[in-house]
């Protein structure tokens, strides 16, 4: 199963998608695909509600699609954490994760339009592999621990700003903060629901031509680590988003250098976690 939430901004409707691609309404389940949900075995209860068959079906995915879950309390991000995007920026491979935080309130739906801020002359996209905390993660023990404090996985663009990033001062965040730069899901797959998260394929287009294809078998610091790695620092609670790093091919690394325009179409994809689709405008 996969889980949604459909419907206009603000007003989205919890939802889980069957394997068949049947969406069905889970709103007698859970108000919202939020912490609470995650925190009191939600995921459970979903599937239960969906074997019992009793779920009324929703017209499936025609309109819009909403962020998996609620916001977060907290999108914190792992850099450079792949080498061949260390490499096609320039940076040293890093002794240990480099973290930085984005504001929760950048999450959008997977669809939504996403907007160039003003003044912005180097827009870039980014496809990681989102990992969804479902259970309080502090001072956990070791990276196998981690593992299972994670409710599941989605697609996230952690879309960037970089000369608000690396040339105006100050810490990362303000070039991963400005408003829908995070554009996530369709869906959050449980994680028992797939096989292996070290070994996904991710790949990015824009305008029609693949800029990244990499796999998160080339993490420097897989999943569990990082998991575990972030605990020692801060709370993790259930619902927080973790983005683990992006493989080379981003706009800064190319030739040119070909930043992202209003009319641009980003479009990107996670093995068994969906796809994504994104027209940029003007902020």
């Amino acid at each position: 199963m996969q889980l949604m939430r459909i419907g206009d901004r603000g007003a989205e409707r919890p939802a889980v998608r069957g394997d068949d691609g049947t969406v069905y309404d889970l709103s007698s389940v859970t108000g919202d695909i939020d912490g609470a949900f995650l925190a009191g075995d939600g995921l459970a209860r979903a599937r239960a509600a969906l074997a019992e068959g009793g779920l009324p079906q929703l017209p499936g995915e025609d309109g819009r699609i909403g962020a998996p879950i609620a916001r977060p309390g907290k999108v914190v991000c792992i850099g450079l954490n792949y080498r061949d995007h260390a490499a096609e920026t320039g940076a040293a491979i890093p002794p240990e994760p480099i973290i930085f935080m984005k504001a929760p309130n950048t999450v959008v739906g997977p669809n939504d339009t996403v907007l160039v801020p003003r003044g912005s002359v180097k827009t870039d996209w980014e496809v990681e592999l989102g990992v969804v905390i479902g259970k309080e993660a502090r001072y956990l023990d070791s990276p196998e621990d981690a593992l299972d404090v994670v409710a599941g996985y989605v697609i996230s663009n952690d879309v960037s700003e970089r000369e608000f990033q690396l040339e105006r001062g100050g810490q990362w965040d303000k070039g991963k903060s400005c408003e829908t730069f995070n554009p996530l899901g369709p869906w959050l797959v449980p994680a028992d629901e797939v096989d292996d998260p070290g070994k996904l394929g991710l790949r990015l287009w824009v305008n029609g031509e693949k800029r990244q294809d990499g796999t998160t078998a080339d993490l420097i610091f897989g999943i569990g680590y990082v998991v575990w790695y972030l605990s020692q620092f801060m709370v993790l609670e259930p619902g927080d988003l973790v983005n683990t790093g992006t493989p080379a091919g981003v706009a800064m690394g190319m030739p040119g250098q070909p930043y992202l325009r209003a009319g641009d179409v980003v479009e990107l994809e996670i093995d068994g976690l969906g796809r994504q689709r994104q027209v940029f405008a003007d902020a």
